[in-house]
């Protein structure tokens, strides 16, 4: 089986397997664990860093048949922050307007398990079921786009890996990172569906079916990196810049809100340990 072919399943059980996990999280055991999610959030937090600063960057930035590959770099990485940093703010402006909870001094991001899924939000407009519904669609329609560069990260990485290498590099790591990432992805899109009236089932399938556009951009993704030394430092640098931001943006302030200990940073530590273990081991 070629490589491509190999990208496209490890993509699909990232994309589809992690946000339809989340839905089934969500369909079928509700309960308390946010500190389990604050330290799974904060273990792929460190390892998506360890894959950024140790694989890609490193890659992007000594590409041999390049000239000026640090400029290409910056640019790329600026890029790629730009583009989720953007698709983020739009999916907050589509769901934080339904309650008015946070107040001029809260973080602007989640310090609950609750509020990371927006289940808050829809426990308050519990009786209103029609609109919870279509903030559900909406939902997942903006996890869709939000999952497209996403999966253009994955296939980046894996441009030009041959199949040795698919479960020991970079695009792996990733792979399986923006899977765990998909999970409370996943349960923000089925808590409304379920709430507004969709039955359990399908509601998961529904919601499993959000993360098909990570295959799409993983095509893209490796498409790109495959046509040339420009492209593929770029690529790389876009996916940089994307992971940078989920790290960043998201993954470690919400699991440290979520749970005000140390032990989301050790969690960190631990993940980027794991990574720098499995790259160069």
């Amino acid at each position: 089986m070629s490589t491509l072919i190999w990208v496209m399943l490890i993509t699909l059980i990232s994309g589809v397997g992690g946000t339809g996990l989340g839905g089934l999280v969500s369909a079928f055991i509700r309960k308390d664990s946010k500190r389990i999610v604050s330290l799974l959030l904060s273990f792929a937090a460190g390892v998506m860093l360890a894959v950024v600063c140790f694989d890609l960057l490193a890659d992007a930035l000594h590409e041999p048949q390049l000239t000026g590959s640090v400029a290409w770099s910056l640019l790329g990485i600026v890029l790629g922050y730009a583009v989720v940093a953007l698709l983020n703010h739009l999916i907050d402006q589509t769901t934080n307007h339904e309650v008015e909870h946070i107040d001029p001094d809260h973080p602007k991001t989640a310090d609950d398990l609750d509020e990371l899924i927006h289940s808050d939000h829809f426990e308050e407009h519990k009786k209103d079921h029609n609109n919870l519904f279509i903030a559900g669609i909406i939902m997942a329609a903006a996890i869709a786009l939000h999952n497209l560069p996403e999966g253009m990260v994955i296939g980046s990485a894996y441009a030009g890996s041959v199949t040795s290498n698919l479960f020991t590099s970079g695009g792996f790591l990733i792979a399986v990172v923006i899977g765990l990432h998909n999970i409370p992805e996943g349960m923000a899109v089925a808590v409304p569906l379920i709430a507004g009236g969709m039955g359990r089932v399908r509601a998961v399938c529904v919601t499993a079916l959000s993360g098909l556009p990570t295959v799409i951009g993983a095509l893209l993704g490796y498409w790109l990196g495959s046509i040339g030394p420009l492209w593929h430092t770029l690529s790389l640098a876009f996916a940089s810049g994307a992971m940078l931001y989920v790290v960043f943006g998201e993954l470690l302030p919400e699991s440290i809100l979520m749970w005000r200990s140390k032990l989301p940073s050790l969690a960190a530590i631990i993940g980027i340990l794991v990574g720098i273990f499995i790259i160069f081991a």
